[in-house]
């Protein structure tokens, strides 16, 4: 069976297993079904790692109704010195 055609939930665990164990291990982010669409949050550690945990959105809950909240935590170096008085 394409998992395009299962329904959400079975779309939804898939997802969630395919970051868990893909290069990307990413176990702080999590997707649930909610009245018809499905909901995606989570923190990610940088602004390259949710652009591939959105890449896998697409490749696996492509065609419903997703919203993402995905938090980036990386913390920049800061581009000049703090001044303390």
């Amino acid at each position: 069976m394409n998992t395009h055609d299962a329904g959400p939930e079975y779309r939804v665990a898939h997802f969630q297993d395919r970051l868990a164990s893909g290069e990307l291990g990413e176990l702080g982010v999590h997707a649930e079904v909610r009245g018809g669409a499905v909901l995606v949050t989570g923190t990610v550690p940088s602004a390259r790692c949710r652009d591939e945990v959105l890449e896998v959105v697409r490749e696996e809950l492509g065609g419903l109704d997703v919203h993402c909240d995905l938090v980036v935590s990386e913390s920049s170096s800061p581009d000049h010195a703090e001044e303390l008085s």
